[in-house]
């Protein structure tokens, strides 16, 4: 198969399933501050692991990857997925997740054109997606299902949108077997840490501010990166062509209680900058920052029976964990472009109020 942004968080964590289950991969990405190829250090010799640095925007590059490993199958994880970072920078979303995957689009169907009637039974675009693209919620209102309408309000969110729409369209206009899956906030072992859950734990290891946007009780559903990475790989195997498939982790929490949980664990497994909770600081609040979301994920449960492997108290305890014990690479990852980033974001928010209430 060929898998776009192979390097980053959730690709490579689905690489080394693929990898470990039999699979060919190559292995596509651009390396960018968000990808890293120390997150495949344990395939990077393996065999049938290829690993290409390259744009999906890049059409050339991409037909001849298609044409010359006649992939059964190309599931796009490539993205530019920070929300705050679209905000600054909408422009990069737009070429990566809303050209970029028109591009890919494209060039599959020119592939799959080309070959025979029994392998075009069984190729499949996969694209990997979120929920932001739904909107928020109420507290009351019921999770999102695949039939929910879409209700973007971030740049990420809206290019993200806009791609999936592409996605459909290439399903409903040219028959090209697509499956879309749209997934809630991911968390585990080798996310880049500008997201909540790895920047609370890295901050907590330094002594450092633990940054909460507003009142911090915007609620997410939170999904084990292992528990999603099989989703797809299920999706991949069994989903209906042309349908989308929501998959989410059963786990809501306000961001508030995330980051006491987290605090406690590292209270536990770092003692010595305990208690870690008085590290906690209210920041001025994101833009358009959605309130809640939540995953209905009764569909892939019950057509194609996914379960969530993790809860989010053994999930995230194996995440810190990680963290703790992977000190290299968190060495290689917050280099001065990071540096300058969270400085940017968070120093000139200020903090809202002085200490955890």
């Amino acid at each position: 198969m060929l898998v776009t942004g192979g390097a980053g968080f959730i690709g490579s964590n689905f690489v080394l399933q693929r990898i470990a289950a039999g699979d060919r991969v190559v292995n596509l990405d651009k390396l960018t501050y968000a990808g890293n190829l120390g997150n495949l250090d344990s395939v990077k010799s393996h065999p049938d692991h290829i690993f290409v640095q390259g744009d999906i925007g890049d059409s050339a590059l991409v037909q001849c990857l298609l044409q010359t490993h006649r992939p059964q199958a190309l599931v796009n994880f490539a993205a530019e997925s920070h929300v705050d970072r679209s905000i600054i920078s909408p422009e990069e979303f737009i070429f990566t997740n809303v050209v970029g995957t028109f591009r890919l689009l494209h060039e599959s169907l020119n592939y799959y054109r080309t070959i025979d009637s029994k392998a075009q039974s069984r190729f499949r675009f996969l694209h990997v997606s979120t929920d932001e693209v739904y909107g928020s919620l109420s507290q009351t209102a019921p999770a999102f299902t695949e039939s929910k309408a879409y209700e973007p309000n971030s740049p990420y969110s809206a290019s993200k949108a806009g791609s999936d729409h592409l996605v459909r369209a290439y399903h409903h206009t040219y028959g090209l077997p697509t499956l879309t899956t749209n997934c809630s906030n991911n968390y585990g072992p080798h996310q880049f840490p500008e997201k909540l859950i790895p920047l609370i734990i890295l901050n907590a290891l330094k002594g450092e501010p633990l940054p909460i946007y507003g009142d911090g009780l915007n609620v997410r559903d939170w999904l084990y990166v292992g528990d999603h990475c099989e989703a797809i790989g299920l999706v991949l195997e069994k989903g209906a062509a042309g349908e989308t498939y929501n998959i989410g982790g059963d786990s809501e929490k306000t961001n508030i209680d995330v980051v006491t949980t987290i605090c406690s664990i590292m209270d536990e497994c770092h003692p010595e900058g305990a208690p870690h909770k008085r590290l906690i600081t209210y920041v001025k609040d994101r833009p358009g920052h959605d309130r809640r979301y939540a995953i209905d994920a009764s569909r892939i449960k019950r057509e194609l029976g996914w379960q969530p492997r993790e809860t989010f108290h053994s999930g995230i305890r194996r995440t810190v964990e990680w963290y703790l014990s992977s000190s290299a690479w968190i060495h290689e990852v917050t280099s001065g472009d990071y540096r300058n980033w969270i400085a940017a974001n968070y120093n000139s928010r200020g903090a809202a109020k002085d200490s955890a209430r």
